[in-house]
């Protein structure tokens, strides 16, 4: 019964933050429908408007991507899916829940999605940090730091 008690208490942190996000995500959409709307004085206030414009976005596309976990959680919760992990089907931790209560997997099969790259289904390249041909870069020994 402990579980379930938990886990109704998490029903209504993700409602809250929800609710929370939605209201965030619709100041920040009009905000950039304002600044868009107005005129601007000379280049450099343009610069930095359309810098300001870019991080509205990138936290933007943040906030949209947890809200839709968020939903998710809460459809598998009207399901009677939540708390089991997608892949293995075991039982998630109450702790992990507790930290992250849209985790879809257990910590086990996280890690090992993880270490594949595959966290959004999408193969992660962490060998590319840059389209330049490393045998290209020239770096002066001088120029690297050393820890």
């Amino acid at each position: 019964m402990a579980r379930n008690d938990a886990i109704s208490s998490m029903r209504e942190l993700l409602l809250t933050r929800r609710d929370a996000l939605r209201k965030a995500l619709s100041g920040d959409l009009s905000l950039l429908r304002e600044l868009n709307s107005a005129t601007s004085g000379d280049v450099a206030d343009c610069a930095l408007d359309a810098a300001q414009d870019e991080l509205t976005c990138q936290l933007a596309e943040v906030e949209a991507r947890e809200l839709t976990s968020i939903d998710n959680a809460l459809q598998r919760m009207r399901d009677g899916e939540y708390g089991g992990c997608e892949t293995c089907g075991c039982e998630i931790p109450l702790a992990r829940l507790q930290a992250l209560p849209y985790a879809t997997m257990c910590i086990q099969c996280q890690r090992e999605a993880e270490r594949q790259g595959v966290q959004t289904g999408i193969p992660l390249n962490w060998a590319r940090v840059s389209d330049a041909d490393p045998m290209d870069l020239d770096v002066p020994v001088g120029d690297l730091e050393l820890s």
